[in-house]
């Protein structure tokens, strides 16, 4: 296991995506618009591994033994066209194109289209083959380009789990519009651990309706693909770390993943 592997594990995905793309190009080419964030995390023989592609978030819960409490430690960035950062990078890959970001409604965008700047798939800003048609107008870059405007390489950070290391949150930016790192680290601290993700999930849509001024029950009522104009999409997992089991060089145990969420159509993780 290392941060290369995974490299090139983000960028296999991406080429085995994009040739599926060509392949099904003349007979359903919306597929070229397609895309996910991918947000990736590893334990292996008591270290972690975080990489991530696009805007969603992972955040540790750290013991401050100190003040005997659960503090938040964002483990990854987002790569977002709000984020001044991200908008120095895309100019400085892109240093001949004037209009890489665009403020638009008050909003980055990249080419004033998307705001994510890392991404699994989304073809017609990785290669031009797929900026024509049969590919619907508003998904067209109108200015001619030789090289990916959007990166399929994750950000990977690398570190040892320490016994001070309670959980981990990955979430997709649906959920940290509403909740910040620490107010989800709080809630993970003091709920029961059965049913966590979809807790998570409920207190963010419950902010969401009260920006709103709706009520949470009328908010759920709403069609998952209207609600796309209310919210989000929020995917939650919720990791619960055992430091003397994950500091053993092997593990013998049943391999067991749990996810929890409620999704909508758009970027999330995967």
């Amino acid at each position: 296991m290392s941060a290369d592997v995974i490299n090139k594990a983000f960028l296999a995905t991406e080429e085995d995506f994009l040739a599926l793309v060509r392949k099904k190009w003349l007979n359903d080419p919306h597929m070229a618009s397609v895309g996910s964030c991918c947000l990736v995390g590893i334990v292996c023989s008591g270290m972690l591994y975080i990489a991530n592609a696009g805007d969603s978030r992972v955040v540790l819960g750290r013991l401050d033994n100190t003040y005997k409490e659960v503090k938040a430690v964002p483990l990854s960035s987002e790569h977002n066209a709000s984020v001044e950062s991200v908008r120095e990078e895309l100019r400085s890959l892109h240093p001949n194109d004037p209009q890489i970001v665009v403020l638009k409604h008050t909003v980055w965008r990249v080419k004033g289209i998307i705001q994510i700047s890392r991404s699994i798939g989304d073809a017609y800003l990785k290669s031009a083959e797929f900026n024509r048609d049969p590919l619907l107008p508003k998904f067209r870059v109108p200015e001619p380009f030789d090289k990916p405007i959007l990166s399929a390489e994750p950000e990977t950070l690398v570190q040892k789990l320490d016994p001070e290391d309670q959980f981990l949150i990955f979430a997709s930016d649906g959920l940290w519009e509403h909740l910040s790192s620490q107010e989800a680290v709080n809630i993970v601290n003091t709920c029961p651990r059965n049913g966590i993700a979809r807790k998570l999930v409920k207190a963010a849509l419950r902010v969401a309706s009260k920006k709103r001024e709706m009520r949470y029950s009328d908010l759920k009522k709403i069609d998952r693909g209207v609600r796309r104009h209310f919210h989000d999409d929020i995917t939650v997992i919720v990791l619960f770390l055992d430091f003397h089991l994950i500091s053993q060089s092997y593990w013998q145990g049943p391999l067991v993943s749990i996810r929890g969420g409620v999704g909508v159509s758009g970027h999330g993780i995967c």
